[in-house]
């Protein structure tokens, strides 16, 4: 008969006593939740922690907190590449402050999201991130008034607690790129007219355009998806025309490879018969045979952002942005005025 016992769990009572220090110590030197102490006696209690071979159960410390240590995190798709961007480097800051994050897939309709998120608060997670992309949408005020810590990341309502890049300043930066390579017949591709990031990426753009005098002809702007397919839309009715533009910013890098693709099939030589500028620096667009120039949004920044302001005791409020870096490359190049 095998009388073999399952090995005892280690405590935090199992550490104090070989380490010589109170229990409330050892708690508080282990406590992920608070910046590490390099004093004699936090190392002394990690390392012995280490050889007795001590997990902490995040769970139970949880409930003695009334916290899960977890994240929900809302998405319309993963199929997106900066949704992915988006969760994995939420996930990460999750991860470095001792929490978790879970995501789940909501699509665009309203009736979907309510149900995904209202699946996310059954499971027990301290606070949402949204990544939803619709200004109307209702979610941020059903949790603003159940007092439900949440935080909304690339996109605002202007009243929930957001974070994001500044995505007035990033289409600025794209169109005024453009402008100093000698740009003056200008297009823009935005995304969808429920998003506050087409908006402002947009917005951005013809603010550089109207500062350097340019004329933007209402054609010369399409609110449109934000998926590749719709930037080849885009593309057919701008470079068949016979005032077809010389340059392009398109809102985001699916976009951007939707008019380069079409762009190639029409034989246009990319950075000099067209120019284009695409929006957030996906890793593919650097890895194409012609790599697109892109406003780089900054993503860590962002997720810790937001993962700081979820373990917040207070509610927080307003919006905070970060500043997006334009990386050149060989999809721009000089226009007509400077060749």
């Amino acid at each position: 008969m095998n009388s073999s016992k399952t090995p005892r769990a280690v405590t935090l009572k199992d550490i104090a006593k070989s380490s010589g220090v109170s229990v409330s110590t050892v708690s508080r030197i282990l406590d992920d939740r608070y910046p590490p102490s390099h004093s004699e006696n936090a190392q002394k209690v990690r390392k012995v922690a280490e050889e007795l071979g001590y997990r902490r159960n995040v769970y139970a410390s949880g409930l003695r907190r009334r916290e899960s240590g977890l994240i929900g995190v809302l998405v319309p798709r993963l199929t997106d590449s900066v949704m992915s961007l988006m969760y994995e480097a939420i996930e990460r800051a999750a991860r470095s402050r001792g929490m978790f994050a879970i995501v789940a897939t909501c699509g665009d309709t309203p009736e979907s999201q309510a149900e995904v998120m209202e699946s996310l608060l059954d499971r027990n997670v301290d606070g949402l991130i949204l990544a939803t992309a619709r200004i109307d949408d209702e979610l941020p005020e059903r949790l603003r008034r159940k007092n439900l810590p949440h935080v909304l990341v690339l996109r605002s309502d202007g009243q929930s607690p957001t974070v994001s890049g500044d995505d007035n300043l990033g289409g600025y930066l794209a169109a005024r790129h453009l402008i100093d390579l000698g740009h003056t017949d200008i297009a823009i591709v935005t995304g969808p007219s429920f998003t506050s990031s087409a908006h402002g990426r947009a917005d951005g753009a013809q603010r550089a355009l109207e500062e350097a005098g340019i004329n933007l002809p209402q054609d010369n702007i399409i609110f449109s998806g934000y998926g590749i397919e719709s930037g080849e839309i885009a593309a057919r009715t701008l470079l068949q025309r016979d005032n077809r533009p010389t340059a392009i910013f398109a809102a985001n890098d699916n976009l951007a490879i939707g008019i380069a693709h079409v762009a190639a099939k029409l034989d246009f030589s990319l950075g000099e018969d067209i120019s284009i500028v695409g929006y957030n620096d996906i890793p593919l667009v650097e890895k194409l045979s012609v790599p697109i120039t892109s406003v780089r949004t900054p993503f860590d920044q962002i997720a810790e952002k937001a993962v700081d302001l979820l373990r917040e005791e207070s509610t927080p409020t307003g919006t905070t942005s970060f500043i997006p870096t334009l990386i050149p490359r060989r999809s721009s190049g000089p226009g007509p005025t400077r060749k």
